[in-house]
């Protein structure tokens, strides 16, 4: 693929790194220092905040926040209006504030409305219900819902159950 297309109403810094063949969309945000892979969609309505990775053919769906200390791999879906924390113990009046780092490894799929506390590893080809709140590490080819998010099967590659 060639080229990156950023739409008109997008704000990205020039101070990021997009990869070949990316869309970035109506309303979205891109701080500086963010890496974004090749052939991404960074959707409608979008935040990624600084210093940021995101890999090479992942989808991020409208209305998403990726905050600083989140690291997405290759190949991530993640869904619409999906929530990425960074802050264990959020507080408006605390300055010292530390971030928790998220790391979303590679084939891994968020549904919509799904949200990922902070400080957790979702494995390899995951998969995470929509409307689910996950607290805990996710094992790679899992697949987990509910509030909170428990393991309901193993699935392969596709997301079939095995």
């Amino acid at each position: 693929m060639s080229e990156v297309f950023i739409h008109k109403t997008a704000n990205v810094s020039s101070d990021t790194k997009i990869g070949n063949g990316t869309k970035i969309w109506i309303n979205s945000q891109i701080r500086e220092g963010a890496k974004i892979g090749e052939n991404c969609i960074i959707s409608k309505d979008t935040y990624i905040d600084f210093d940021v990775s995101i890999g090479s053919g992942c989808k991020i769906q409208n209305g998403v926040s990726v905050y600083h200390g989140v690291k997405i791999e290759d190949k991530v879906f993640v869904g619409p209006y999906a929530t990425l924390t960074n802050d264990k113990v959020p507080r408006a009046f605390h300055d010292d504030w530390k971030v928790s780092e998220t790391l979303i490894k590679e084939g891994c799929s968020i549904g919509a409305n799904a949200t990922i506390v902070c400080g957790i590893t979702l494995g390899e080809y995951c998969m995470v219900a929509a409307g689910s709140v996950v607290t805990k590490d996710v094992k790679p080819y899992s697949l987990v819902m509910g509030n909170p998010a428990r393991h309901i099967c193993y699935i392969d590659k596709d997301g079939n159950r095995v």
